[in-house]
């Protein structure tokens, strides 16, 4: 066999073959699947709470999905105005798939809006995708609450 840099080339098929199941068996924990902004004019998660003299206008928040063999987490994080980090959280994506409304039109071309409900802390939120960007909104429509959660939302 030859070698390549010092390793033959069974040894160096053996280390490529091990990276390759650490990624299939770690899945993209490490990689987001993607990453939306929360809307400027949504609520932030029940999960954050702003530090003294901070209002909604003063922050943002960055959502970012991971997908794993276990099921997908949302992390979510908040920032000031100089993109310093207030907080982070990370939450557990309830669905294997984002949801639809049963009341909504099955003909829609594009597949939206799209629904995903996510679990941090024990609290539950609801992020709506309106369509292909990279916005998100947190619902607080009671009847979508119904419909995908079987309560209200908390206030």
């Amino acid at each position: 066999m030859t070698k390549a840099g010092g390793l033959t080339e069974k040894t160096l098929c053996c280390l490529v073959a091990a990276i390759i199941l650490c990624f299939a068996i770690v899945g993209c924990r490490y990689f987001p699947e993607s990453t939306f902004q929360l809307a400027d004019d949504s609520r932030l998660p029940r999960w954050f709470h702003l530090p003294p003299g901070l209002s909604r206008r003063d922050v943002s928040v960055t959502m970012n999905y991971y997908t794993k063999p276990g099921g997908s987490d949302a992390t979510f994080v908040l920032y000031d105005q100089k993109q310093h980090v207030l907080a982070k959280v990370n939450g557990k994506v309830r669905d294997a798939a984002p949801l639809h409304l049963k009341s909504s039109s099955q003909g829609d071309p594009t597949g939206y809006p799209l629904f995903e409900v996510v679990i941090a802390n024990g609290v539950t939120e609801i992020m709506e995708h309106k369509k292909m960007e990279p916005t998100v909104y947190i619902v607080d429509d009671p009847a979508i609450w119904r419909e995908l959660v079987g309560t209200q939302p908390l206030h």
